[in-house]
């Protein structure tokens, strides 16, 4: 992209002011290749966090009942946790999706290689990553969580 012409009337070019790779696009996933909105478009961070609110309560349900008939694995939340990152990796390994993302219309895409499945290892760092909460909840100018740019992916809708 050609930078525009300008005189010593239009003042000092500010840095960054074309072509910055950190300024935020016109839309979010512009910079990725994504659409705006509709199918394969960014997924926002209030629905990728409703998505994740499903899976930790399906997997709470499911703790709740193991922890009544045993307790080898500890109590309640520790159950949970357990359950909730094996079904990430898990779901996520084989079909890009857990609960929580295919209730609501997501899946994980690679952004590298499009159409391509996530993969084992991808599935693993995105899941322990989101489990410390902190790179999920921090989050670039698309939208998408360090754990998703740690791993080359992102949520998308569809």
């Amino acid at each position: 992209m050609a930078t525009p012409k300008r005189s010593w009337l239009d003042g000092p070019q500010i840095p960054g002011e074309h072509d910055d790779p950190f300024a935020p696009g016109a839309w979010p996933g512009e910079k990725l290749g994504l659409p705006q909105s509709g199918p394969s478009s960014l997924a926002s961070v209030a629905r990728r966090a409703v998505g994740v609110f499903i899976d930790w309560f399906f997997c709470w349900m499911l703790a709740i009942t193991f922890v009544r008939f045993t307790d080898v694995l500890g109590s309640t939340p520790t159950v949970t946790l357990i359950f909730w990152v094996i079904l990430g990796i898990v779901c996520g390994w084989l079909f890009s999706r857990t609960p929580g993302h295919m209730l609501l219309g997501m899946g994980v895409a690679r952004i590298d290689v499009g159409g391509a499945k996530v993969g084992l290892w991808r599935a693993v760092v995105r899941t322990l990553l989101t489990a410390f909460i902190l790179p999920a909840a921090m989050v670039d100018s698309d939208g998408r969580g360090l754990h998703d740019r740690a791993t080359g992916t992102a949520v998308i809708r569809g």
